[in-house]
């Protein structure tokens, strides 16, 4: 694990959150822990993948798993916050090694029929069987002593979803990124610059106090080191992309506009057959092995 680092809890109704950074993708996977119960939940975990080779490797998610034996942690809960175009998830490799219910937002099905046309896979993707919970924008469930509440956050994709643990956290995934870095594209199939800003203005909407934890970091020319907490307050002050009053329409604008310059993520085609299965690899074949479908000339 190249990178970790611990968000204290505050005091009663206070999450202990330790992000780990995987730094092929820039993504940040979260330990969440109660400290009154030593209860915890993974979100938004990395499966390792290389594609060169198309081989994955669970080397990570095994770090974050003896750092939660270290720390005396009953890990509860595995979430994700999405579908996520850029790394594979672990959710399905740690549902089947712990034994515990995995979670995403109920409109992974949503997602999945897009992506069934796009792959030309009509019976692909089975959401309800691979994950155990979909929530909904407001369902509400414990980590241990403390209270997660469900938000819809659409716009990077149209099913994102934020947990909020407890009084001061928020997991806020391909929305917000750090404040010196603005906001997440939004031009993904389902995707939209105005259901993000709607998105952005829910979370802002959250206490000042609260801790945001966002989804990547990539540094930026003038800070090397990754970063990924921040608060309300920061973000609504200083975001470069909507603080300090920028109005919608401009936001629009100039989301629309930069999404126009940037390349597909390197792996999404690949990823996302996966993670629409939670992670898995497809069906094995009649030699046993797996293979993957890549739509040519449709983006």
């Amino acid at each position: 694990m190249s990178l970790s680092r611990t968000s204290p809890s505050r005091g009663p109704r206070s999450a202990q959150v330790t992000g780990f950074y995987d730094a092929p993708t820039g993504s940040i996977q979260y330990l969440v822990v109660d400290p009154e119960t030593r209860t915890g939940a993974l979100i938004d975990t990395v499966l390792g993948y290389h594609p060169a080779s198309a081989s994955t490797d669970t080397s990570g998610a095994e770090a974050i798993l003896r750092f939660a034996e270290s720390e005396g942690v009953t890990i509860e809960w595995i979430l994700d916050t999405h579908p996520h175009a850029d790394h594979l998830m672990a959710s399905a490799f740690l549902r089947e090694r712990l034994g515990k219910p995995n979670g995403i937002g109920e409109k992974v099905s949503e997602i999945a029929q897009l992506w069934r046309d796009y792959y030309h896979m009509p019976d692909a993707f089975d959401p309800e069987r691979d994950f155990d919970h979909l929530f909904a924008d407001g369902d509400s469930f414990r980590i241990g002593s403390l209270d997660v509440r469900v938000m819809l956050s659409a716009g990077h994709t149209l099913g994102s979803i934020t947990y909020v643990v407890g009084d001061d956290a928020a997991f806020v995934h391909d929305t917000f990124m750090q404040p010196d870095a603005g906001t997440s594209r939004a031009d993904f199939p389902g995707g939209s610059a105005d259901d993000l800003w709607n998105s952005l203005q829910n979370i802002l909407a959250l206490p000042d106090e609260t801790r945001l934890f966002v989804g990547h970091d990539y540094g930026t020319e003038y800070r090397k080191m990754p970063q990924w907490e921040s608060s309300v307050a920061e973000q609504r002050r200083h975001n470069k992309h909507i603080g300090g009053g920028t109005s919608k329409d401009t936001f629009i604008e100039m989301r629309e506009s930069r999404d126009k310059t940037l390349n597909l993520p390197d792996r999404m085609l690949e990823v996302l057959q996966m993670n629409l299965r939670a992670g898995q690899l497809p069906a094995p074949e009649a030699d046993g092995n797996s293979y993957l479908k890549i739509p040519m000339n449709r983006f």
